[in-house]
């Protein structure tokens, strides 16, 4: 982009063409205007050949530039002149960039030529009504490119032919509106993705340009989107392809959507009664707070506090404030972790949360995540590059010139399950990147992230516990409304009233949490009996935990409860009512009677809610009571046994549940992006028996009933035995075969000294499901197929399985006896695989290829984790650290480069080499790196670097070095070392 620059001698000059960091730290103006007549506008060559000053456009220039410089701007834009048209390329991407040029303008000037009388007060009424109705009569509000010139930019003011000024859109929003039937909202700022596709579209009303194809580019800011312009395609073709980006960003915006935010807000403080104001105000006066919120220096809030003491509430009253006070065009986006939701509890969807917010806000942002998008799909947020391509895509949009004062809300990090160090680390690093964007994060008061939030740069901390007094007041605030509601809800007199007011008082412990679970047990307790039952709270989390456990223990349900908090309390995710009922024996009689589990869920009700008929904790302090000190309570079994139960149960469910194609697909060759679930799923009520069975057995194997299910014969021989391919069937139409070969290979570590015959099974098992995994996951039924008659001859699941091989396959293709060293085919390289590594603890495989990429893989599945890419050039050496945290990588583009093994950052770029590096190695200590070349270098080291404490040696050809490992495409990994194999496929295999 370039800008006419104001020069002393009242005139101006052209700048060089700048990119958006440079055109961040100059304001300018902007014109909007219609253009006259052939050859009347100042261009681009005229100002560059030094002629124009004598065309009528001339004035144009002079007045906007004379008006930018009475507004302290030294720097205005005019598209007439500021665009080389005679560049396809250039005038391309200015057609593209349009909306956002104007967007980022501080003003934008429109200049009416055929309006011609100003406003005064001392004119009369007359000249006002001819001013007017000039003004709607005006040809700027019939042409296209204007449309997007009037809501783009945030300030517009009109000026008529004389340069007096008229007003700006807010204050003439009411003619406006009137003239082009746009909403006043949308003219006030409001963003333009709140209007409907449709409602956008009838913006366009008449309007002309020159150009039919122009009619439908302008209108590309408005939806967000960007389209190159094509002028030969006609009008028709130009909407189409319009209509196509739209779908494409709405796409990808749905894709993004991992949770709504929003609701789980709404849905949170419903679950706790409503957000009670008084309760968190104090916040806002707070010292600390108003700091952060003040000092454009502090950028991180950490609001830290014990179990129960209201952080979530206080965020959410926070994000109330944040909302009604900031202005209209600054961005609010939060996220609220809870343990027990699988959906909210990694970091991945922490940041999948807060871009959906972001992007819903300013659809401008969405462009970041499409460089990526539009080449993975859905995809890009789900598999195990997922963290890797939203942390860039996030670190894109923070550095968006255009991104708007940004508030980010991230509550309860502790309950972070998946990759927290990662999104503490993220946090840290992030939040000193922009003075734009403030950060408010809250956890409860645990070493681990308080040590990562320390290196953030810009921060202060809020101490819920040293602010007690304050969150006692808060908590006062919190007992008077509920003990209200419980007044005029079970008609207390008085005196009740003021006896649970005074005992609520005397030991909640400025504990909101505590005083929440007392309520919730005096709303179900009849009122005759409330002052009995008063003194049986204690204070305390923990104390009142123990009596509502013995109140449990006392009920008729006790032994369906104990059953069900057993269980739900050592499960690895949070289950479905019918999920529940399979797990837990007591319930088994109640399959057809949902209402009866959801009743004894509600006995449980201190400790567990239902939320969409899905089982969860009501905070997670309740969790965390049950397995660390319920479990010296009579009330619970051994965790143990609990587990034996629920992996026994499992097996039982499997093995009446499961059969060949469950879902009757039919069609072998049906792909998994195929397949929708029956209704009613015949996997519904065992989906979770189907993913954590193993896991439980290897909990309990320290059990005698355990023990026995790994003997010859046993419960686990004979499901395997039976079910092993309709087990595999059923994790694919799951989507979690990779998960399936990891449980397999947790068996296959166990001793088996009792059952010989086990151990072979699941040996062979291992073995089949590495080989067959990425077909299983593309086709569930290929398990009978092409799986099987590929499996070695003497296979144990093939001999096992022979009869499920379709009847239609009636000549067998030959195959090797018995299984090869092959363990894996890792597949995804586009070219020649060059090198390949074992990290330190053999847990990953590091490959590079001549595509310019290094890639990571999971040995144990063959799952791709992440793609590094940064090099131009064929990738020729890699290398982990002694450590395992980073990798090394060596190119023909000369370069030597050092990433993040675990979140595929690049660190850093090592140059000097004049030629292809065709070696790369740590040292020992991981403290050093060498790298050899083909530069005809001396053989001495010629070069030693030191970056960030690693020091980079420079070996030159002659010196002893490690050749590239081949160019040919499969490689062989051996005892020995590395082999070339014959050159079918890019493609590397690990060899036993």
């Amino acid at each position: 982009m370039r800008l006419l620059q104001c020069t002393r001698d009242n005139g101006f000059r052209l700048t060089p063409d700048m990119d958006e960091d440079e055109i961040a730290v100059h304001p300018y103006a902007i014109l909007s205007h219609t253009w006259g007549a052939e050859g009347e506008e100042v261009t681009f060559e005229d100002l560059a050949s030094g002629a124009g000053e004598r065309k009528p456009g001339y004035k144009k220039i002079e007045f906007c530039g004379k008006q930018a410089e009475q507004d302290g701007l030294q720097y205005f834009w005019i598209d007439t002149c500021c665009i080389n048209k005679g560049n396809k390329a250039e005038f391309s991407q200015a057609i593209q960039s349009m909306f956002r040029w104007y967007r980022n303008a501080a003003r934008c000037y429109v200049y009416l030529s055929d309006v011609s009388c100003a406003p005064h007060r001392s004119e009369q009424e007359a000249n006002m009504l001819l001013w007017d109705l000039e003004f709607r009569q005006s040809k700027w509000f019939t042409r296209g490119w204007t449309l997007q010139e009037l809501l783009a930019p945030s300030l517009v003011e009109f000026f008529s032919c004389q340069g007096k000024k008229l007003g700006d859109k807010i204050s003439l929003r009411q003619q406006i509106h009137e003239i082009t039937s746009i909403p006043s909202l949308a003219l006030e700022g409001t963003p333009l993705s709140q209007f409907s596709i449709s409602e956008r579209l009838r913006w366009k009303g008449d309007r002309e340009t020159t150009r039919d194809e122009d009619g439908w580019y302008s209108l590309s800011g408005i939806f967000y989107v960007e389209i190159a312009p094509a002028y030969s395609e006609g009008a028709a073709s130009a909407f189409k392809r319009l209509k196509e980006e739209i779908d494409k960003q709405e796409r990808c915006v749905q894709d993004v959507r991992h949770t709504d935010p929003r609701d789980d807000k709404k849905r949170i403080e419903d679950a706790k009664g409503g957000l009670l104001a008084d309760s968190y105000r104090w916040v806002l006066n707070n010292t600390t707070f108003r700091q952060w919120q003040q000092d454009p220096h502090n950028q991180l809030l950490w609001i830290n506090g014990d179990p129960g003491k209201g952080k979530t509430m206080l965020l959410c009253g926070i994000i109330d404030e944040l909302h009604s006070s900031m202005p209209r065009t600054a961005l609010l986006s939060y996220f609220f972790c809870q343990e027990t939701d699988s959906r909210i509890n990694s970091a991945t969807a922490v940041l999948r949360g807060i871009l959906y917010m972001l992007v819903s806000q300013q659809p401008s942002l969405v462009s970041h995540v499409r460089k990526k998008y539009d080449h993975a799909g859905k995809t890009l947020f789900e598999d195990a590059n997922a963290w890797v391509a939203l942390t860039e895509i996030f670190g894109d949009v923070l550095r968006d010139p255009s991104l708007n004062t940004t508030y980010l809300i991230i509550d309860a990090l502790d309950e972070c399950v998946t990759n927290r160090p990662k999104l503490l680390e993220f946090i840290a690093m992030q939040s000193s990147t922009s003075q734009r964007v403030k950060w408010i994060v809250s956890s409860r008061n645990w070493p681990d992230i308080e040590t990562q939030l320390e290196r953030a740069g810009h921060k202060v901390r809020l101490s819920l516990e040293l602010n007690a007094k304050s969150v006692a007041a808060a908590v006062d605030t919190f007992i008077q409304r509920k003990v209200d509601q419980l007044a005029k809800e079970k008609r207390y007199k008085a005196e009740m009233r003021h006896a649970v007011l005074q005992h609520l008082t005397s030991n909640a412990n400025d504990t909101f949490l505590w005083v929440a679970l007392v309520c919730q047990d005096l709303r179900a307790t009849p009122k005759w009996n409330v002052l009995k039952k008063l003194p049986l709270f204690p204070p305390g989390l923990d104390s009142l935990y123990k009596r509502m456990m013995h109140q449990i223990g006392e009920s008729d349900g006790a032994e369906v409860c104990r059953q069900v908090l057993a269980s739900v309390a050592i499960l690895y995710r949070p289950v479905t009512i019918p999920e529940l009922i399979a797990l837990v024996e007591q319930l088994e009689d109640f399959v057809d009677d949902l209402e009866s589990v959801r009743e004894i869920i509600g006995l449980c009700g201190s400790f567990l809610t239902l939320r969409e008929d899905t089982v969860y904790f009501v905070h997670q302090s309740a969790k965390d009571f049950l397995i660390n000190k319920a479990p010296q309570e009579p009330l619970l079994f051994r965790a143990q046994n609990v587990h034996n139960s629920i992996f026994s149960r499992s097996l039982q469910l499997m093995s009446t549940t499961l059969r060949r194609d469950i879902y009757n697909l039919r069609a072998p060759g049906i792909s998994i992006d195929q397949v929708k679930p029956p209704d009613p799923d015949p996997l519904a009520g065992i989906r979770y028996s189907c993913l954590y069975w193993v896991d439980h057995i290897l909990e309990s194997r320290i059990t005698k009933d355990s023990v026995k299910n790994l003997e010859a014969s046993s419960s686990v021989y004979n499901f395997l035995h039976q079910y092993f391919l309709y087990w595999l069937e059923a994790l694919s139409l799951l989507k979690s075969v990779s998960e399936g070969v990891v449980m397999i290979r947790k068996l296959a570590n166990l001793q088996f000294d009792r059952s010989p015959d086990l151990r072979a099974f699941i040996q062979d098992a291992t073995r089949f499901a590495m080989a067959t995994r990425s077909v299983i996951e593309q086709a569930p039924l290929q398990a009978y197929c092409s799986a099987l008659v590929f499996a070695p001859e003497k296979s144990i699941i093939r001999e096992t399985f022979e009869t499920c091989v379709p009847h239609w396959i009636l000549r067998k293709p030959r195959v090797e006896a018995h299984w090869s060293a092959t363990l894996q085919t890792l597949e995804g390289h586009s070219s020649h695989v060059t090198s390949v590594a074992f990290s330190p603890d053999g847990k990953q495989v590091v490959s590079g290829s001549d595509e310019q990429t290094v890639r990571l893989w999971d040995t144990a599945t063959g799952v791709l984790q992440q793609t590094l890419e940064g090099h131009f050039n064929w990738v020729t050496s890699v290398a982990f650290s002694p450590n395992g945290k980073q990798v090394v990588s060596g190119s023909h583009d000369q370069t030597v480069r050092l990433w993040d093994a675990a979140t595929g950052a690049l660190q850093q770029t090592l140059e000097g080499h004049s030629n292809s590096v065709t070696s790369v190695a740590f040292s020992l200590n991981g403290k050093q790196v060498v790298s050899g070349s083909n530069d005809k270098t001396p053989s001495l080291p010629t070069a030693s670097r030191s970056y960030q404490g690693l020091t980079v040696t420079r070996y030159g050809s002659g010196t002893q070095q490690q050749e590239p490992c081949s160019r040919r495409s499969r490689f062989t990994l051996t005892m020995s070392g590395l082999w070339p194999s014959p050159p079918t496929a890019n493609t590397f295999r690990p060899y036993i």
